[in-house]
């Protein structure tokens, strides 16, 4: 399912002095709908380490979907600003002048060069797994919590479609023993008519039996009571599973695969267009169904 999560959180980097300068760890999760679990990673290079646990925790927590996370850290406008130490400043241009004596050509450093070098010089180093992680876990809460809100609208539409599949079953239960019935005066005019042709020629007694035969085996053929029967049982477990909630999704893709044989089969033995109409009415919503079950973790 899709879902958005955001989270920023703030580290000082200068000990306990709460107004140095802050570093600012940001995380973003983006999640859209794949039937497998598809995770990437854009990570900044102070990240980059942190992967295998974040990439551990999503797995954890979520088992379907294309999930984007992007990770990065950012300096706030006082640490960007600050002026760098003339020790600092006397080793970059150290190395420049060392680097320009074997690169001549090399063009000499920008003042926007000597504080971005001097800005990493001077940062102490920080570990960022215990920072990245509960940033993580945060954002995951949240990315939960809306998948969470959009399948419970998905759940509601399914109902919806499941009602008006039980609507359309009910409707095709009647239609066949009618069906039957005309089929069975049919054959019984067919009957009466080859006799009164046939003068005697044939006997009326097997003609009979032959009409009736012919009758009994369209009524065979035509039967949809099993099928029926069979796509109220998977309507009942489809409902039964959305009541339940949890991880679903690939029971509710098997069930509505069912849903669609069965209407196929149908729509195969359809004699009369009313047959025919629900079964293509049918197959109109299973798929609708079957493009949000693909969405359902």
């Amino acid at each position: 399912m899709t879902g958005y999560a955001s989270v920023q959180r703030g580290v000082a980097t200068a000990g306990d002095d709460k107004d140095g300068p802050v570093r600012r760890l940001g995380l973003e999760i983006r999640a859209v709908n794949s039937r497998f679990l598809d995770l990437s990673f854009r990570l900044s290079d102070e990240l980059r380490a942190q992967e295998p646990a974040l990439r551990a925790l999503l797995t954890q927590r979520l088992k379907r979907g294309k999930v984007e996370v992007r990770a990065f850290v950012d300096d706030d406008d006082s640490a960007a600003l600050a002026e760098p130490s003339p020790r600092i400043l006397q080793r970059v241009g150290a190395v420049q002048d060392a680097v320009r004596s074997w690169l001549p050509d090399a063009r000499p450093l920008s003042v926007a060069d000597a504080l971005r070098l001097c800005a990493n010089a001077g940062a102490p180093a920080l570990d960022w797994s215990e920072t990245a992680a509960r940033a993580a876990e945060q954002a995951l809460d949240d990315l939960v919590a809306a998948r969470q809100r959009e399948g419970e609208r998905l759940a509601a539409m399914l109902q919806e479609r499941i009602a008006q599949l039980r609507e359309l079953a009910r409707q095709a239960v009647p239609l066949v023993p009618q069906l039957v019935e005309q089929q069975r005066q049919r054959f019984m005019e067919r009957w009466k008519e080859a006799m009164s042709l046939a003068e005697g020629a044939v006997v009326p007694e097997a003609a009979q039996d032959r009409a009736l035969t012919e009758a009994t085996a369209f009524a065979i053929r035509i039967d949809v009571a099993e099928e029926v029967t069979r796509l109220q049982s998977h309507l009942d477990e489809i409902a039964r599973l959305l009541k339940k909630g949890g991880e679903v999704g690939k029971r509710l893709d098997f069930l509505i695969q069912e849903l669609h044989r069965e209407a196929n089969t149908l729509g195969s033995k359809s004699a009369a267009m009313d047959l025919t109409r629900i079964s293509v009415d049918m197959k109109v919503l299973i798929e609708q169904m079957r493009e949000q079950v693909q969405n359902i973790e």
